[in-house]
């Protein structure tokens, strides 16, 4: 808990979309510092792998916890979680914590990119702690409260895939399509148009990027989400001026990361999320690879349609 939390700045009209604008003052603080559960809820941090910078790892959310889902008066269902409020079974030497810039920085550039049509999770608030955060300097402490269509990313079929058992992946596969894909769910071979569904958005989402000189930066498998949304706004930007090798990350020396190389990344990326669905697209495994890679190889003319 913090002692001394205050707002910064609240969303009203994302509140009002998610039916969120009955909240007070108090539980504006209560709720969105960490300080108050609200009632019913089970926050949980969640577990994934990935890989990154193209070597595969166990992650989970390091310094972000689901405080639960919000239907909104239009039926649809959203995540809501705290971003930056403390350590959590998967911070490792972290300390969970985030600085208030970065979560100013986060919440400018998702709205932005709303407002440019672009799919993307959102920000609800912004909470100074009270608390000071220890990085290359003394920074204020800060919390961002996140909102997505949901927080499943390419990396946590990676996590089921590796660490749970067949029948875990048919559950969670269904999961996922009732929630994000219920129009494929009474499918012939239902993971199979999951991939191509995914592959679609992840097209539409990568070219979105492109048109607007957006570079994502960090896009491991576990900063992918499933639903097609942009997730894990860390060192992104907007270019100056055109240069495709223009890369954000600090630790990004060989630019795999670059601007011009994002279509390349995200099809790397696409053939790591096929092969979590091997196992359930036919029970031969030679079979499933046949059809997966069928899908995969539609990637380029599909990208240069929509391109």
């Amino acid at each position: 808990k913090f002692n001394n939390p205050k707002k910064i700045y609240f969303n009203s009209n994302l509140a009002l979309d998610l039916g969120l604008e009955f909240l007070s003052e108090k539980e504006i603080l209560d709720y969105f510092s960490g300080n108050k559960i609200p009632r019913g809820a089970i926050s949980i941090a969640q577990a994934y792998a990935g890989h990154q910078f193209g070597n595969f790892t166990i992650l989970g959310d390091g310094r972000a916890v689901l405080l639960g889902e919000q239907i909104t008066p239009k039926n649809r269902r959203y995540d809501i979680q705290l971003k930056g409020c403390g350590r959590t079974s998967y911070s490792r030497q972290g300390d969970g914590k985030a600085t208030l810039s970065s979560m100013l920085r986060e919440y400018v550039i998702s709205e932005a990119m709303y407002h440019l049509g672009i799919p993307t999770t959102r920000s609800l608030s912004v909470i100074q702690t009270g608390e000071k955060v220890y990085r290359d300097q003394v920074h204020d402490g800060g919390i961002l409260t996140r909102v997505s269509s949901s927080h499943i990313r390419f990396g946590t079929f990676e996590f089921v895939r590796n660490f749970c058992s067949k029948d875990d992946l048919k559950i969670f596969i269904k999961y996922v399509i009732d929630r994000h894909y219920p129009q494929i769910s009474n499918a012939n071979n239902p993971a199979i148009e999951l991939f191509e569904l995914v592959m679609i958005k992840q097209i539409n989402l990568i070219v979105n990027w492109m048109r607007v000189g957006f570079i994502h930066g960090v896009m491991n498998t576990d900063n992918m989400s499933v639903c097609g949304e942009t997730i894990d706004y860390g060192p992104c930007a907007f270019m100056n001026a055109y240069n495709p090798k223009t890369v954000f990350s600090s630790i990004d020396k060989n630019g795999r990361y670059s601007f011009g190389n994002q279509p390349n990344i995200i099809h790397w990326n696409l053939a790591i999320f096929a092969n979590t669905l091997i196992p359930i697209i036919s029970e031969n495994e030679k079979e499933s690879i046949k059809l997966i890679k069928e899908k995969l190889d539609k990637f380029s003319s599909l990208f240069s349609n929509i391109w």
